[in-house]
């Protein structure tokens, strides 16, 4: 079976290393890339990379007003990080976490109207009665009144997926609000395969929902009620990076099987096919049918075999970075990498590749138009990517 292959664009260029010092002291740690040439002999955009702090396993970050960041560190703790005065403090009051595997306190997001209401996401995965997993999101109250210790309050358990299933694989568990001011939700089909095509089960689906974590009215399946009336695509494997372009438009990027990683365009009722069809195939070497051998199921706008290992997905808009408005930026893990995609481009293409050195897990832009990364694993840097 041949398998559509799409061969990285190789512009990320040597780093020069200009300076380092203590991640607790005020000396910074530089990288500047060279100029680059894609294969089109144009100019890739230029960056620098200043080394900031550590943390232990993070998974998640976002930045509050006053330009702090939070972020998830998965055994379970929710840090308070001050880029100004390099200060990272715990912030109290989060709920018990599933550790293991692929589990752990997950993702982070603010609700639109923040500023007035204080609330904040938190995914993470939580073991039920039967021992069995699955992912829950809890909505909570970011109190900030005592500077020296913040912490949650109010918390509330507002959705989880369904079934819970055995293992620690999968979960996806990715939130992003949308134009629409409601809350989308990528579900992991938690390596169980055929929930992904099961409108009883929530596992493997994009989902859209109220910001109180009930159904979204619109959506496609919504008479069925349930967590049916949950979903708005089906069929996806492990979904880890989604955002939301300058048209409203919705993207997804999911992990493939052995090969097929995948970018899609989300649309309203659309089956993206898995396990039926991938560009990819079980690790155990069972081949599975191409997406080109069933038309019925709507194709990735492109996939990497080799892989890239998605784990998140920003798309900048931010003036810092021109030459990457409006492109999509994944970050890999495997790859080490982030890798850019112009989703205007038809078809959709990857126009540069940024050679990190280090298993890539998160990306955010921050209000300035730079973007933070954080590393993959135990003693993981967050990043600060900025113009030359």
């Amino acid at each position: 079976m041949n398998k559509l292959l799409v061969a990285p664009v190789l512009c990320s260029g040597f780093l020069l290393l200009l300076a380092c010092g203590s991640n607790n002291s005020n000396s910074k740690t530089l990288e500047q890339n060279t100029t680059q040439q894609t294969e089109n002999n144009k100019i890739a955009q230029s960056y620098q990379i200043e080394t900031v702090t550590a943390f232990n396993e993070p998974w998640a970050l976002t930045s509050l007003p006053d330009q702090r960041l939070l972020i998830t560190e998965r055994k379970g703790r929710l840090k308070l990080f001050d880029p100004k005065a390099k200060t990272t403090i715990n912030v109290l009051g989060v709920p018990n976490v599933s550790y293991g595997g692929q589990g752990g306190l997950g993702d982070v997001i603010l609700h639109p109207d923040f500023a007035k209401n204080h609330w904040i996401y938190l995914s993470y995965a939580e073991r039920g009665a039967s021992g069995e997993d699955g992912a829950v999101i809890s909505r909570a109250t970011l109190d900030l009144a005592d500077p020296a210790q913040p912490k949650l309050v109010d918390v509330k358990r507002i959705w989880e997926q369904v079934p819970k299933v055995s293992g620690q694989g999968h979960y996806g568990h990715r939130m992003q609000f949308g134009p629409d001011a409601q809350l989308w939700v990528s579900s992991g089909e938690r390596q169980k395969f055929d929930p992904a095509q099961d409108l009883k089960s929530n596992l493997g689906k994009v989902l859209r929902l109220n910001d109180d974590g009930t159904p979204a009215k619109g959506n496609p399946f919504e008479k069925q009620g349930g967590v049916t009336a949950e979903i708005w695509s089906l069929g996806h494997r492990n979904p880890l990076g989604m955002a939301f372009d300058a048209q409203g438009q919705l993207w997804v990027v999911e992990m493939g099987p052995k090969g097929g990683d995948e970018l899609n365009r989300i649309v309203k009722g659309e089956n993206y096919g898995y396990p039926v069809v991938s560009n990819g195939d079980h690790y155990s070497g069972l081949p599975i049918p191409d997406h080109h051998t069933r038309p019925e199921f709507k194709a990735p706008e492109i996939d990497w075999t080799p892989v890239i290992s998605p784990s998140s997905l920003i798309i900048y808009s931010g003036k810092q970075f021109p030459l990457w408005k409006d492109k999509a930026l994944i970050g890999g893990l495997s790859s080490k990498s982030i890798v850019v995609v112009d989703l205007k481009s038809k078809p959709v293409r990857e126009v540069q590749r940024l050679d990190m050195k280090q298993r890539i897990r998160g990306l955010h832009q921050a209000q300035d138009g730079s973007i933070w990364v954080i590393e993959d694993g135990s003693r993981a840097k967050l990043l600060k990517l900025s113009a030359e």
